[in-house]
C-alpha cells in the first residue's frame, strides 16, 4: 500500500481549489456577469453630482458577446422616463413591420351630386399619430378632388377606435398647456397642439404694445378668448420663451411677460383644447382655405353601419413614425403607438389594459427576461413605469438579430447631430458614433442605445439614474459614453 506524503496531499487540495476557482470564473463569465468596476471618470462625476452609485444602473457590452464589458446595478428597477419608448417602438416594428400604416377613413351617409353632399361627413380615426396640419390638409384636398365642395349636414368626429377614460392634461405635472401632456385620441390632428404666433406690429389697433399675437388655426367659435398683456422688450432674442407665461382659465388664455422685438415672428405650440375641439378648429380653417362650404355642426359621434366609405388616408409608414417618436421623443405619438399595439393584438377598441397585455405577451413569446418590467402608457411620461439596465440591454441585443434592426437603430438620434442628441458632445470625436435615446423626468436622467467602437464593433450602452440629483448626471453620462467609445 502506497501512502501519499503530507506535502503531496496539500498540493492536491490546492490544485483542486484552484480548478474550482477557474471553473467558478468561467461560469461567471458564461453567465454574463461582468467583473468590472465603474470607470474612475464615471465614479468621480457621480460623486461630484452627489449621486450615490446605488442609484445608478449601467450595462455596456458588445452586441456579439453575452459577457458585459461593464455592469453595475444592472438588475435594479428604475423609472426609465422616455427610454421606455425603445420598448414600444421596437415591439411595434417587430410585430407590425416597418411598412405598416394606420388609416383615417372618410365616410358619408348621404348622396353626392353637383359637388354637394346631402348628408353627414364622418371622419373616423384609426390611430394615425402623425396626422399633422399639413397631412390633414392633404386629406381634405383629396376629399375636394373627389368632388365634394359643400357639406349640407354635420361633420362627425368618430374616435371610437380608442376607448379611454377622460385624461386630465394637468394630472402629470400641473403643466396642461405643454404639448407633451396632450391626450391621445384615435382621431388626433397636429399632436393636439395649436400654434401661438407672435409678431412685431406698428398697428396699435391689432397689437398690444406693438406685439401681435394670434392662434393658428383659429376659427373664433372654437378657441378660447385671447388676452394679450405682453410688453415689448429691447432684450436679445435668446431664451425668449422663458419670459412669456400663458395661462388658461375658464376659456380665457392670458399672456403675460415680455417679448423681445428682435425676435420678429415666432411661434409656440400649446396643448389648449380637447382632441375633438382641435380637429374642429383645424377642419374649419383648412376646409375654408380649400374652398369648401359647410354650415352644419362639427361634433363627436359614431358612424352608422349604413355609412359608406369614400376615402382612406394612410399614415406615413411605421418606420418613419418610429423615427419621429425616438428622435424627437414625441410622447403622444408613443402613447398612440402603444394603444395601437393593443388593438392589433386583441382587436378594437384600443385600451391601456389591452396594450399592456400585448406588450407582455410579446416579451414572453420572445423569451426576453424582464422580471421587473412595469408598463403604463408606453411613452415613459409616467411615475410608475419601471425597467432595469439588464432588461433594456437584452432588448437592444435581441433587436440586432432582427430584420427590423436597421430601421430601429436609425430611429435613434445620432449624438452631436440630430434630434434630442444634437447638443451632446457636438463637434467632438464622438459625434455620429453613438445612437442614443434619452429619458428625463424630475429625479430621472437616463440613456440607452448603441455606440460604435474604434474597431468597428457595435456596443450596447445603458445608463439609468434615479435620484433627486439626477439632473446633475450629464457629466457622468458623457464620461461613460467616452469610456464606451474607446
Amino acid at each position: 500500500m502506497v501512502r501519499e506524503r503530507p506535502g503531496s496531499v496539500i498540493s492536491n487540495v490546492v490544485c483542486r481549489q484552484a480548478r474550482r476557482a477557474v471553473v467558478l470564473v468561467l461560469l461567471l463569465l458564461l453567465s454574463g456577469v461582468a467583473l468590472a468596476e465603474l470607470p474612475a471618470t464615471v465614479a468621480q462625476a457621480l460623486k461630484q453630482a452627489g449621486i450615490p452609485v446605488s442609484h445608478v444602473g449601467i450595462l455596456v457590452q458588445d452586441v456579439d458577446n453575452p459577457v458585459p464589458l461593464l455592469a453595475h446595478g444592472e438588475k435594479r428597477s428604475f423609472n426609465p422616463a422616455s427610454v421606455m419608448k425603445l420598448v414600444t417602438t421596437l415591439i411595434a416594428l417587430d410585430s407590425l413591420g416597418p411598412a405598416h400604416t394606420f388609416k383615417t377613413r372618410v365616410l358619408v351617409d348621404g348622396p353626392i351630386a353637383d359637388g354637394i353632399l346631402r348628408g353627414n361627413l364622418i371622419l373616423r380615426g384609426g390611430g394615425d399619430p402623425a396626422l399633422t396640419l399639413e397631412r390633414f390638409w392633404l386629406l381634405l384636398r383629396e376629399l375636394r378632388q373627389l368632388g365634394v365642395r359643400e357639406i349640407r349636414g354635420d361633420v362627425i368626429l368618430d374616435s371610437s377606435y380608442y376607448q379611454l377614460e377622460p385624461i386630465d392634461p394637468a394630472a402629470f405635472d400641473q403643466a396642461p398647456l405643454r404639448p407633451y401632456n396632450a391626450a391621445p385620441s384615435a382621431l388626433l390632428v397636429n399632436f393636439n397642439v395649436l400654434n401661438l404666433r407672435f409678431g412685431v406690429s406698428n398697428k396699435a389697433a391689432t397689437a398690444a404694445n406693438g406685439i401681435d399675437v394670434r392662434l393658428d388655426p383659429a376659427p373664433a367659435d372654437t378657441l378660447p378668448t385671447l388676452v394679450n398683456q405682453l410688453q415689448a422688450s429691447d432684450a436679445p432674442c435668446d431664451g425668449w420663451r422663458g419670459n412669456i407665461t400663458p395661462q388658461q382659465d375658464n376659456g380665457v388664455l392670458t399672456l403675460t411677460g415680455a417679448y423681445p422685438s428682435a425676435c420678429g415672428n415666432q411661434s409656440v405650440p400649446l396643448n389648449l383644447l380637447s382632441p375633438d375641439a382641435t380637429v374642429t378648429a383645424a377642419f374649419g380653417t383648412l376646409w375654408k382655405e380649400l374652398g369648401g362650404v359647410h354650415a352644419g355642426k362639427v361634433r363627436p359621434g359614431v358612424a352608422e353601419a349604413t355609412a359608406r366609405l369614400l376615402l382612406e388616408f394612410e399614415s406615413p409608414p411605421l418606420a418613419q413614425l418610429v423615427r419621429d417618436i425616438n428622435k424627437y421623443s414625441n410622447n403622444v405619438m408613443a402613447k398612440m403607438l402603444f394603444l395601437n399595439l393593443g388593438a392589433a393584438q386583441f382587436g378594437p377598441p384600443a385600451s391601456w389594459e389591452k396594450s399592456v397585455r400585448a406588450l407582455r405577451a410579446w416579451v414572453r413569446e420572445r423569451g426576453i427576461e424582464m422580471p421587473e418590467l412595469v408598463l403604463d402608457n408606453g411613452s415613459g411620461l409616467s411615475r410608475i413605469e419601471r425597467i432595469s439596465a439588464a432588461s433594456l440591454a437584452r432588448l437592444l441585443r435581441y433587436a440586432t438579430a432582427q430584420p427590423a434592426y436597421y430601421e430601429f437603430a436609425a430611429s435613434l438620434p445620432a449624438v452631436g447631430l440630430e434630434g434630442t442628441q444634437k447638443g451632446r458632445m457636438n463637434g467632438s470625436e464622438a459625434a455620429g458614433r453613438a445612437w442614443l435615446k434619452t429619458g428625463t423626468l424630475n429625479g430621472a436622467r437616463n440613456l440607452a442605445g448603441y455606440v460604435l467602437a474604434p474597431d468597428g464593433h457595435r456596443r450596447i450602452l445603458v445608463m439609468l439614474i434615479n435620484h433627486a440629483n439626477a439632473a446633475a448626471g450629464a457629466k457622468a453620462q458623457t464620461a461613460l459614453l467616452e469610456w464606451a467609445l474607446k
